[in-house]
């Protein structure tokens, strides 16, 4: 099935009053078009996106959608005045051997693939379709005088969503309704004053659509609240004469990491993970090994700084699990040390802190004792 998501982004977005087009404005590190976009263009059954953008920006995308390397099944179109007139214009770039159509917003940046999925089932089976959420409220009826002119039962509201979803043929004849001078607030309207009735699925609600400047805070702090996931890893070489220092604990080892710093890759790797979940980078770029000022320097001191650098950032670390690969000596005597001295580190408490005790079984360069590594995955939240 050859299937066809037009993102509606044509729009300035003038209601959330920001300096520059509300589609442009970042959650989490993308803009609310790119979250819209990548849900589509990373769904396995939508073969082609249609973005319309305002002429000038359509003029000069972003960088971002001519480097994606999806690019290939994206297309850029200028918007009208409208947006049915914005949709239509996108319709004139679509397939003629598209099967199904989806509509989508840009200002709903968290539409899910199942969400996506099910759209593409509906309208292959029923022609048009919308998702949609039931209304929790009761509704009432307002005359022009600010009187309750009566009361609607709520179970026949419901609040449209989008992606709307149409079989190819009956979006061009609701296009076509448009074209002719028929006003519509979405195409799923024009649909149904063409002859064709639409289905209703169950939306979401986590599927918000991004208008006011509320909005836009309140999905920003959702993100952030989500949490953030950084990995981490670290590997040095060991040699006789060195220190064994792991969470900042020495272990009594005739053999050490070598390393410009104290080599403490438990540290190593922690630090790594939580600047990793934070975007912030890695540990060569905070304390490069090129300077002089990080020199046999305390590997756990890095990691305290780097939780502050994270801290400054917005975020808290929720928890942080170590994996040290080691043949010998064993560090089991020695976790609750290491876990106590990481944990004060990074200000949390040390059961949020794991650090585990693996050997590689006698393979390769960690296997035959020449060195020593770990592994770490953080997870950091909005503070």
């Amino acid at each position: 099935m050859h299937v066809t998501a037009i993102i509606a982004a044509g729009g300035a977005g003038r209601r959330l009053g920001g300096a520059v087009p509300k589609q442009l404005l970042e959650i989490g590190g993308r803009s609310i078009l790119q979250h819209s976009v990548d849900a589509f263009l990373g769904h396995d059954r939508v073969t082609e996106v249609i973005v319309v953008l305002p002429g000038a920006l359509a003029a000069a995308p972003p960088a971002w959608m001519s480097s994606t390397a999806a690019g290939a099944r994206m297309h850029v179109v200028a918007g009208g005045d409208r947006r049915q007139d914005s949709v239509a214009n996108a319709f004139d770039r679509v397939a003629a051997q598209c099967d199904v159509v989806l509509v989508h917003d840009a200002a709903r940046p968290f539409v899910t693939p199942d969400l996506i999925s099910r759209s593409i089932d509906a309208a292959a089976q029923h022609g048009a379709a919308i998702v949609a959420v039931a209304v929790a409220d009761t509704v009432k009826r307002v005359d022009g005088a600010g009187l309750v002119a009566e009361t609607i039962p709520r179970e026949s509201i419901v609040l449209a969503q989008t992606p709307q979803a149409f079989r190819r043929a009956v979006l061009g004849a609701a296009v076509a309704l448009g074209r002719a001078g028929v006003a519509a607030t979405d195409e799923a309207m024009l649909a149904e004053q063409a002859g064709h009735p639409v289905h209703v699925i169950p939306g979401e609600a986590g599927n918000v659509k991004i208008t006011t400047a509320a909005d836009l805070d309140a999905a920003r702090r959702g993100v952030r609240l989500a949490g953030r996931i950084g990995t981490g890893y670290d590997l040095h070489r060991l040699v006789v004469g060195r220190p064994l220092i792991l969470g900042g604990v020495r272990l009594p080892s005739p053999f050490g990491a070598l390393g410009h710093s104290d080599a403490d890759v438990v540290c190593h790797a922690a630090t790594d993970a939580i600047l990793g979940a934070a975007a912030l980078g890695d540990i060569g770029r905070h304390f490069p090994d090129t300077d002089p000022a990080w020199k046999d320097a305390s590997s756990l001191d890095l990691l305290r700084r780097a939780a502050a650098l994270v801290a400054g950032a917005g975020f808290a670390v929720v928890n942080l699990d170590v994996v040290v690969v080691l043949e010998r000596p064993k560090i089991a005597p020695f976790i609750e040390r290491i876990r106590s001295a990481v944990a004060e580190a990074l200000g949390v408490a040390v059961e949020c802190v794991s650090v585990k005790g693996k050997t590689n079984e006698g393979v390769d360069a960690v296997g035959r004792g020449e060195a020593i590594a770990a592994h770490a995955v953080a997870m950091l939240r909005g503070a």
